[in-house]
């Protein structure tokens, strides 16, 4: 990236009066974190696993920057592991990425650029991203790995409360990604070529609708074969809107995101399979209020729906690209059951922090196939004839946060249950028991 590093300090240097003075907080700074989690399933919904397994996970995070009055210069490392895996157990990329180096940028940020009260940040290198809604582009907290970027980030903050973010990126491919190599956790570096390109970007103005934000988004993902890598050959054009009221006391609040997706895609993984066109969709949309009270309670209403395959006309399978699933629908790691694909789920949530120190909240959500062809979500559950029916299931769910140690020390405890419907009992693959349990104790150390 020596080139896009280059720029940066060029535009910093020529617009030397633009650029924000330094603050009174010293030039480097060091953090990090490590979090260690103990994980239990018991009627595991996905097929092809142990039925009951264990997992011990350890995800170290380092952080250094250097800022002076022109440019940033940051790296971050992870460190993500696991122990106690089987050949049963699932485990992939999304649970092992040893020593990787997911973040090496450089950025500026530059004030006034297109009037007084407007500001443009700019950064290259690699990143990781947080963008809207997060549902199509994250940087995933809950799972032991993280999503990484290389390439550059342009924000703008213009007049009219109106903000802009354009990407153009190669998302970090990571190795290794071999069951052997993953269970042994292997270093290797991730890669990133223009063999996976993802840009795009989203606009967004608060105050748009009354009180409302308003957002449109937009994606190209592209995708081509590689050395000893084949794919799908994904070219998938995303849609999105999105408006939203945040949560206030004592007020309503809600939020509908529409997401449509258009392209194509290879029907298998061979250099000469057929490509078939892309029709997919997603929507999500809730609506809740928050009570006066010490407790800060809410209660809410939501729904999912993404949509799925069937036979003849286009494919219908919605991508999440690379986006978050654990503040929708649920946690991944070994359940890792429920994502934003084939699925239509009502769902009602309460949730409370009764202190600074103390937090949680518990969801109900009930889940049907959006179609009775297609896997059901991401557990690989299939009845091509489409009769086992289209209940998925009653899933509830709950977490609790504590701090032991203000800022420095938290414990986490998420558990789960998952009384399974016709389909996920009655499915040619479907998993013997009829629920799955699932549980992770993680405690994390910031520094």
């Amino acid at each position: 990236m020596p080139a896009r590093f280059t720029c940066l300090t060029i535009l910093a240097m020529a617009f030397p009066n633009m650029v924000q003075a330094a603050d009174t907080s010293p030039p480097f700074k060091l953090s990090g974190s490590v979090r260690l989690r103990y994980e239990v399933i018991d009627g595991q919904a996905r097929a092809g696993f142990d039925s009951s397994d264990g997992l011990a996970n350890i995800r170290t995070q380092i952080l250094a920057e250097y800022h002076t009055a022109a440019i940033r210069v940051g790296a971050e490392l992870f460190d993500s592991r696991v122990y106690g895996a089987d050949h049963g157990t699932p485990i992939s990329t999304n649970e092992v990425n040893a020593l990787e180096l997911v973040q090496a940028y450089i950025a500026t940020d530059i004030v006034d650029p297109l009037g007084k009260g407007t500001k443009l940040s700019l950064m290259a290198g690699r990143f990781t991203l947080n963008l809207g809604s997060r549902r199509l582009v994250a940087a995933d907290d809950y799972r032991n790995t993280t999503n990484g970027y290389t390439g550059m980030r342009v924000d703008v903050v213009a007049h009219n409360d109106i903000k802009a973010t354009l990407i153009y990126s190669l998302p970090q491919v990571r190795l290794p990604d071999d069951a052997s190599s993953l269970r042994d956790n292997a270093v290797r570096i991730d890669r990133e070529s223009f063999d996976l390109v993802l840009w795009g970007g989203l606009v967004s103005k608060t105050k748009a609708v009354g009180s409302a934000m308003a957002e449109l988004s937009y994606y190209h993902l592209g995708e081509r074969d590689a050395p000893g890598r084949p794919t799908r050959d994904r070219s998938l054009d995303t849609f999105g809107a999105r408006i939203m009221a945040e949560p206030a006391m004592g007020a309503v609040d809600y939020e509908v995101e529409a997401i449509y997706q258009s392209g194509h895609i290879s029907r298998g993984l061979a250099p000469d399979a057929s490509s078939q066109s892309v029709s997919a969709t997603f929507v999500h949309a809730d609506l809740g209020y928050s009570f006066a009270g010490r407790w800060k309670p809410r209660l809410s209403i939501e729904f999912d729906r993404a949509s799925g395959d069937k036979r003849g006309g286009h494919y219908g399978r919605f991508d999440t690209l690379f986006g978050m699933r654990r503040a929708d629908l649920a946690p991944a790691g070994l359940y890792n059951a429920v994502g934003r694909a084939n699925i239509a789920t009502p769902g009602v949530r309460f949730e409370a922090t009764p202190s600074k120190r103390l937090d949680w909240f518990c969801v109900y959500r009930a889940m049907w196939l959006a179609s009775d062809e297609d896997s059901f979500s991401t557990t690989g559950v299939r009845d091509a004839t489409a009769r086992s029916g289209d209940f998925a299931g009653h899933q509830v769910e709950a977490r609790v946060r504590y701090w032991l140690l203000p800022a420095r020390m938290r414990l986490e405890v998420n558990g789960l249950l998952l009384a399974k419907g016709h389909f996920l009992r009655d499915a040619p693959n479907a998993p013997p028991k009829p629920t799955a349990r699932y549980a992770s104790f993680n405690l994390t150390t910031s520094f």
